[in-house]
């Protein structure tokens, strides 16, 4: 299938429903036989990476090998993506344009989402977003599947709650559930929102927006959090510590929350940052169960494309 993924709205509800039951499928295949049928047989997939990566790197090389095909991974270093010749080696749709001559796909993490777009528009192969200044998709499909997985799908009355910065995660998060109709609540300081412009990619309106942790929680069947400085923003990291302090997740602001409420982080983790230990190792924790379902996302990916 020749289609993008720049942005989790780049897929409608049938087709993430699709590819969750991909997922799910190509799991039960792998536990049962030790095995999957090899939808990518004899392809590849480009991995440009302008940063560093350890679930979404390993999580698609391993998919790819899985599925019959192979990765190649790309790092600044060998393929600078910065759409300057200056900079660069060469210029963004020249990468694209080469790239489609050798492969079948291309996941591209960036610093700028205008990257991501510059790639997609120069390439007759499909472009994947592994993560950009805006979009996270690929996390989002991981994150609603591990959702998905653990309550049998989605009640109409689930809450999630996300405590901390309005960014990259968070963007995409809260577009996957106004898709699907999931109940978002989002807890920011002031100044670190989601952008507007990110809002307006919205169609069913489902997110509330508080700047109170607590009232953000409050009936929440699941709290997601986020590193409170995130790649690219190193020189705020002091600043951004003491803005964020109110919004750690912690047992307290668990207990404003359902008694079974599960915790979600895409790591990587900054213990005793935006969450604690004691919560992060706690039975609620789904973080891991979370990771895992990035290998089963990459897989169910790299078939949906490729079909």
């Amino acid at each position: 299938m020749f289609k993008h993924l720049t942005k989790i709205t780049d897929l409608s509800k049938d087709e993430i429903l699709q590819i969750f039951k991909d997922a799910k499928d190509l799991d039960y295949q792998y536990s049962n036989t030790g095995q999957n049928t090899s939808y990518f047989k004899n392809k590849s997939i480009a991995m440009v990476f302008e940063k560093p990566s350890l679930r979404t790197r390993v999580s698609f090389e391993v998919a790819a090998t899985h599925l019959g095909g192979s990765a190649i991974y790309l790092t600044s270093s060998d393929i600078l993506a910065s759409g300057s010749n200056i900079k660069g080696r060469e210029s963004i749709p020249d990468i694209a344009k080469n790239l489609e001559n050798f492969t079948d796909i291309i996941l591209a993490r960036a610093f700028s989402h205008e990257t991501i777009i510059s790639l997609a528009e120069n390439s007759h192969i499909p472009v994947i977003n592994a993560l950009c200044d805006l979009h996270h998709p690929t996390q989002t499909l991981a994150d609603l599947y591990t959702i998905f997985d653990i309550f049998g799908g989605f009640p109409p009355d689930l809450k999630i709650a996300f405590v901390g910065d309005g960014c990259n995660t968070a963007n995409s998060l809260m577009l996957g559930c106004d898709i699907l109709n999931i109940n978002f609540a989002i807890a920011t300081p002031k100044g670190y929102e989601i952008p507007e412009k990110i809002f307006k990619l919205a169609k069913n309106n489902s997110c509330t927006v508080a700047h109170n942790p607590k009232d953000a929680v409050k009936n929440a069947d699941i709290i997601y959090t986020d590193t409170w400085v995130s790649m690219g923003l190193e020189n705020e990291f002091q600043q951004r510590l003491e803005i964020f302090k109110p919004y750690q997740v912690n047992k307290k602001l668990l207990s404003y929350a359902k008694p079974d409420v599960k915790i979600m982080h895409c790591m990587p983790a900054h213990r005793g940052e935006e969450i604690t230990s004691e919560v992060i190792d706690s039975s609620a924790s789904v973080v891991f169960k979370q990771s895992s379902a990035k290998l089963l996302i990459a897989k169910a990916i790299l078939k949906f494309f490729t079909n």
